[in-house]
């Protein structure tokens, strides 16, 4: 059974994922090709966000957001130390300094409630992540940026395209929303890629000049930039990918409602969706005691697993200095106790049940 069928989903798909890339091939403008604004276009109408700037990764849609915000070193970036690593990096890498915010225990996102208090006179920027598919409270955040300054929201939204909250999209709820478009997103490519999504005409032009370099028109470099072009192969790819991405996110709802259904009566705490959101479900992620009996009994199953993630970032080797100390408990527990279970939209009923069956076994074990 794989952890995410891609090959059910590319069979779907065939005839229209061929057609695009052979467009590619055949027109050979393989760098910022007539697939990146076309694609650029549909995206922004799907968030309903004014701009869209599409780039070459997740994390570079991050790095990108900071550096049209002008990070300078020295300035605080508030995030979760319960994400991957790419979060804080981008944060380090410009030499500004990420402050940790520890997770609600049921979501395993930001805990709002600790915010307002870890904001000092450096800090220049929140960053959220909606983690496993789920927005975090960001109308809770916007109105904590707004008291100190307006300061900027970046949403760390790499797993969670499609998902809604309040009504509104994923990405289209702060300064910047930034996603990634790795194969195992809800909406992925065959490679890497990512986007930026903004209302603000100002930032939407920093974005997309820094990720030419800097440049405002060939070879006049207005500012610092980086190499960020998103492939106009992989814009291909991701357009095609579209044409069943409401299908496909009605799945994700359904199936992890019903993997909630089934797993309602085992020793396993299942994350909570607040009632004002969905969850995409990018990874079907359990809270559960003795997981690596759990894991290796799975594994003689045939049953795939994963972990994300387990270690938190201030007790990562490249991001303890910046952990001033402090203990995140809620973060450090969930690391030692989470655990994804397979999850696609082509995952069948059947395979769900099977999963399901076996991991009641392996907590029995």
């Amino acid at each position: 059974m794989p952890f995410i069928d891609l090959k059910a989903q590319y069979l779907a798909l065939k005839s229209s994922i061929d057609a695009r890339i052979q467009a590619v091939l055949d027109h050979g403008q393989y760098i910022m090709g007539p697939e990146v604004k076309e694609l650029e276009e549909k995206l922004a109408a799907y968030v309903g966000s004014k701009h869209c700037v599409t780039v070459s990764s997740g994390t570079e849609a991050l790095l990108i957001a900071l550096m049209a915000l002008d990070l300078k070193p020295g300035d605080e970036v508030i995030t979760t130390p319960f994400t991957f690593a790419a979060t804080a990096e981008v944060i380090v890498l410009l030499g500004g300094v990420p402050v940790f915010v520890d997770i609600e225990p049921d979501t395993c996102n930001i805990d709002v409630t600790k915010i307002e208090a870890a904001i000092t006179s450096r800090t220049r920027a929140i960053m959220p992540v909606s983690l496993y598919g789920q927005v975090a409270d960001m109308d809770e955040i916007n109105a904590i940026a707004a008291r100190h300054g307006n300061l900027p929201v970046i949403e760390d939204a790499a797993q969670s395209f499609g998902a809604s909250y309040k009504g509104k999209k994923s990405c289209g709820l702060s300064t910047f929303g930034a996603t990634s478009f790795f194969p195992s997103k809800p909406l992925g490519c065959y490679g890497d890629g990512g986007a930026l999504f903004t209302n603000d005409d100002a930032l939407a032009q920093a974005a997309r000049e820094i990720r030419v370099h800097g440049q405002s028109q060939r070879y006049t470099h207005t500012r610092l930039g980086v190499g960020g072009r998103m492939d106009t192969l992989q814009c291909a790819v991701v357009l095609a990918k579209l044409e069943r991405f409401d299908w496909e996110i009605e799945q994700r709802l359904r199936l992890g409602d019903r993997y909630q259904h089934l797993l309602s009566d085992l020793p396993v705490q299942r994350l909570a969706v607040r009632p004002d959101r969905n969850c995409v479900w990018a990874q079907f992620t359990v809270i559960l005691n003795d997981r690596p009996k759990v894991q290796q009994a799975l594994q003689t199953a045939g049953i795939p697993t994963a972990i994300h993630y387990p270690r938190p970032l201030h007790l990562q080797p490249a991001y303890q200095s910046y952990g001033q100390g402090l203990s995140h408990p809620h973060s450090e527990l969930a690391g030692q106790r989470v655990m994804s279970l397979p999850m696609s939209p082509d995952l069948t009923q059947e395979q769900q049940d099977r999963v399901v069956a076996e991991l009641a076994k392996a907590l029995k074990v």
